[in-house]
């Protein structure tokens, strides 16, 4: 695979090494003349001083055999802009991008930048994932925080003891993933009835969270 990196510091430096180590080609666009020589010195991969908005640097770091082109500066109109140039002029067939200001992700999408990292959200994900509350897990955010995957641990106080399922008012777009109890995993089903000390696997849209944590724990 031939990548091609836009952007600096040591990010670039690292994904460089790591990429480098996997068998992959690897092309750097940086401005910074001197950071240029310490990554051709340290690195063996193509360096290319210059600006990676501009043709001539997407060229020399040869684009146009590029399978995917990370733009990560600091600038969010300039990730934007290199992504576009890449795909419109050199045919780059994936585009991966730094989004800093989180309010600019959705015009991201919309002019065809095809994988986003939100720092700011990849951040947040992150840390909700190892913060838990209570009897309340979040596990796992995917598809960039578009669906949950949480374990809600059912407590004496929870309103939902030996009820089943199906006699459970819970919010649409909720589904049960699959229920721990002790040494057993329950496949849920309508009349599956819920216990004391189940761990209950939910899958949620963010937004219904919340409603889905209040409606089996009572809290």
């Amino acid at each position: 695979m031939r990548i091609i990196m836009v952007g600096g510091g040591k990010v670039i430096y690292y994904l460089a090494k790591n990429f480098l180590a996997k068998g992959y080609q690897v092309s750097i666009v940086n401005k910074d003349n001197e950071y240029c020589k310490v990554l051709a010195r340290e690195l063996n991969c193509l360096v290319i001083n210059g600006d990676g908005s501009k043709p001539d640097a997407l060229r020399q770091a040869e684009a146009d055999k590029a399978d995917a082109i990370l733009s990560l500066t600091g600038n969010d109109p300039d990730n934007l802009f290199i992504c576009q140039l890449a795909q419109k002029e050199f045919g780059v067939p994936k585009t991966f991008s730094v989004v800093n200001n989180p309010d600019n992700e959705k015009i991201f999408k919309e002019l065809g930048v095809e994988t986003i990292f939100n720092t700011t959200k990849l951040i947040s994900i992150l840390i909700e994932q190892r913060v838990e509350v209570a009897d309340v897990n979040n596990l796992l955010s995917i598809e960039e925080g578009r669906i949950n995957i949480s374990q809600v641990i059912l407590q004496k106080s929870s309103p939902v003891l030996g009820k089943t399922l199906k006699e459970i008012n819970l919010p649409r777009d909720i589904v049960f993933g699959c229920i721990i109890r002790g040494e057993e995993v329950v496949i849920p089903k309508g009349d599956t009835q819920l216990s004391e000390g189940d761990k209950v696997l939910i899958i949620t849209l963010p937004e219904n969270q919340g409603e889905a944590f209040a409606a089996l724990s009572g809290e």
